[in-house]
């Protein structure tokens, strides 16, 4: 008997979405920054044993669309409810969970398996917390229990799980569930296929967490980058890379002051990448200007934001 299946993650910016599925993969699919709307693209990472193949998938966090980009965001996000075997919504200890119903009302209508996810569930502990109507301090269970109420009303066929993905709390025991509810089937991949993204998507998004991690304010969010050559010998990797902003402003605070913030970007992205490959990379950055990119369909397309 073999099970195999898709298992999808969605929620809402920020609940840690990427960061379990790292966890859950055993690699660095996704990137992962303390920033909401890191994840822009859905991102499969492939899971094998000899009796199993677990498909999961990164999805960006669910937004209201304020332009075409995010349009096809949300757009990755709705397709991973329509053909997931099981469900993974994350939510946190934080956030609203009535954010985002219209998401929240397609989730409910859904006849597979959920799990809701309530992560973060180490900062309870760190909060100082309310109180209860005695005005006696509420506990850390107390809290969490309160939170896991609140989703019981709203997803009522959901089961539960707090954990950490940080920590790796609750991980071993959310996957050996997953291995329960997964279907009888045969593997959809090759079994040492790890993702379903070329090396290319990698490099692009590996400069662009250095970016999201390096630049404050809008200029992560007004960033693509794509990768014009990349060619590999058994010894190393040459890679040539084009970041594009919206405005002249923008490419001259990529680049800042003699070069040096593009240079800084630079070398923490080689380092990265000669991680990710086990292997020496010669990196070459520029940085255009597109104006506009995020809202025309076509260079979308050109950039893969692509959901059919």
């Amino acid at each position: 008997m073999h099970k195999a299946g898709f298992v999808n993650i969605v929620g809402n910016p920020n609940v840690g979405k990427s960061t379990l599925m790292n966890q859950l993969v055993g690699e660095r699919i996704s990137i992962a920054t303390f920033k909401a709307q890191t994840t822009r693209h859905r991102i499969m990472g492939i899971v094998n044993t000899d009796d199993m193949q677990i498909v999961f998938s990164d999805t960006p966090g669910v937004l209201k669309p304020n332009y075409k980009l995010q349009e096809s965001m949300l757009a990755f996000s709705e397709s991973a409810l329509a053909d997931a075997d099981v469900l993974l919504y994350v939510t946190d200890v934080v956030e609203n969970p009535e954010k985002n119903m219209d998401f929240l009302e397609k989730v409910q209508k859904m006849q597979i398996p959920i799990l809701l996810l309530i992560n973060k569930i180490d900062m309870l502990s760190e909060q100082s917390g309310g109180a209860d109507k005695k005005g006696k301090a509420e506990s850390p269970d107390v809290k969490l229990g309160n939170i896991v109420a609140k989703w019981h009303e709203l997803l009522p066929n959901a089961e539960i799980l707090p954990i950490s993905a940080k920590n790796k709390f609750g991980t071993e025991m959310l996957l050996k569930r997953i291995k329960e509810l997964l279907p009888e089937s045969p593997a959809f991949f090759d079994k040492d296929q790890l993702t379903d993204k070329p090396a290319r998507f990698f490099v692009s998004e590996i400069i662009r967490e250095k970016i999201l991690l390096y630049y404050d304010k809008e200029i992560p969010y007004s960033v693509e980058v794509a990768v014009e050559s990349f060619k590999e010998t058994e010894k190393n990797i040459h890679i040539n890379a084009v970041i594009y902003v919206e405005r002249d402003s923008q490419k001259g605070i990529i680049i800042g002051h003699q070069g040096f913030a593009l240079k800084k970007v630079s070398t923490e992205a080689r380092k990265s990448l000669e991680k990710f490959f086990g292997k020496p990379i010669y990196l070459e950055t520029f940085v255009k200007v597109d104006k506009d990119w995020r809202s025309s369909q076509r260079e979308l397309d050109s950039f893969g934001y692509n959901p059919n």
